[in-house]
């Protein structure tokens, strides 16, 4: 007889099936399932629909007409948020791992789908099945690879566990919600949150060589809203580094893989709630989605202290020249790089004129839509007409760059 789930232990692991060689690939996990061919109904890199899936999911697309919803999709409200007091060892203040730790203590969900270390590296996300509250506590932070957690969802279903809560990034809520109703869980909650830039745990490693002359000892590392990385060690020390300080031009060509640099979807917008950082000015940005969302984030009562989000600057300046960077990128050109005089004078000023909150929001979102043009443009010109939606080429229209007739579905 199949074990009750509240017996189960906090944690589980279920072992891994090899995943299938695909092209454009970020390994959400469906290759690993029974039925791999699943990829072709739920892979965000073939032939999305997001109108289909956001009327699906939040009972209708985004609307034009409505502030921002042409770049973060759609939602009911959006905060700026800290939990009070906030976790220890969390990225931010810890809202999703409360969400995920309120959900299990009442009895909202049989389980939660997320990322924890793995043994080896404290890096290397490993997907898990957290049954208990308390279980929630190791997989706090931030890791960095690719993440087959769409891997246990039969293990989940297997275990009878009906009523499932799902963390996730971008391409793994796409591939959840293509595929939900083949699983019927009786309730799904998905607290998605943002990603544009994603590598193979190895890689990680050689960026944070760069950073640091003892990177085995860096315990966090966060690319935060000012304009700066923050890194804490493990002898409790913290360092500040401005983004126009970083090595990127130390890094190989193919660092991020194609797959992370021709992402339509940087805000997670078929979650029930978004929970990021980019609007947030030193704290979570929040994106309510739809009435489920509410419900996640009514969990936290008096423990979350939100506010309106705010802005400020001006991003077409910005955009503007990370387009130009990444023309010169695509072209197989080496990126252009400060005089190292001028870098402490950007480095002042960006926090203080550059865009700020959801300013800079909006830009990372233009950013990364003229970023999915230009490399397909270069490396894949046919997928262009399936994998790129309307709403995008609306962003990139006021850098110049235009849909071409056979770029159209």
């Amino acid at each position: 007889m199949e074990e009750p789930a509240n017996h189960v232990a906090p944690i589980i692991r279920p072992p891994l099936a090899s995943a299938v060689a695909r092209d454009l690939c970020t390994d959400c996990g469906i290759s690993r399932t029974s039925d791999p061919k699943a990829c072709g109904r739920a892979c965000q890199f073939i032939r999305p629909d997001y109108n289909a899936l956001e009327r699906r999911v939040h009972g209708r697309t985004r609307d034009p007409q409505r502030a921002d919803e042409m770049h973060f999709g759609p939602f009911r409200r959006m905060v700026r948020a800290s939990l009070t007091p906030a976790i220890a060892g969390a990225q931010w203040t810890g809202i999703t791992t409360r969400i995920a730790e309120r959900l299990l203590e009442t009895g909202a969900v049989d389980a939660v789908l997320t990322m924890a270390p793995d043994a080896a590296d404290k890096w290397r996300p490993v997907p898990v099945l957290v049954t208990k509250a308390e279980g929630m506590a190791a997989c706090r932070g931030m890791r960095m690879g690719y993440a087959p957690l769409l891997a246990l969802l039969e293990p989940a279903r297997d275990r009878g566990f009906k009523r499932l809560a799902v963390i996730g990034i971008p391409c793994q809520v796409h591939a959840l919600r293509a595929l939900e109703r083949e699983y019927n869980f009786e309730r799904l909650y998905v607290i998605g949150t943002p990603c544009s830039d994603n590598t193979t745990t190895e890689r990680f490693h050689d960026f944070l060589k760069l950073l640091d002359d003892d990177p085995d000892t860096i315990t966090y590392l966060e690319f935060r809203a000012d304009y700066r990385v923050e890194l804490r060690f493990s002898d409790d020390r913290t360092r500040i580094i401005p983004f126009l300080k970083l090595p990127i031009s130390k890094l190989p060509r193919d660092f991020f893989p194609l797959t992370c640099r021709t992402c339509v979807d940087y805000t997670n917008v078929l979650a029930d709630i978004t929970v990021g950082y980019m609007g947030g000015q030193g704290e979570q940005w929040l994106l309510v989605r739809n009435e489920r969302g509410e419900e996640l984030l009514g969990l936290l009562g008096n423990e979350i202290r939100i506010s309106e989000p705010g802005s400020a600057g001006k991003r077409a300046g910005p955009v503007k020249s990370f387009m130009a960077n990444v023309e010169r990128a695509a072209g197989g050109l080496p990126l252009r790089s400060m005089p190292d005089w001028l870098r402490p004078i950007f480095g002042w000023l960006m926090p203080r004129v550059g865009p700020r909150g959801l300013e800079f929001a909006r830009a990372r979102v233009e950013m990364k839509a003229v970023e999915t043009v230009l490399h397909l443009r270069r490396e894949h010109p046919r997928r262009l007409r399936n994998m790129v939606p309307d709403h995008v080429w609306e962003l990139v229209r006021p850098y110049g760059l235009e849909r071409g007739e056979d770029e159209r579905r």
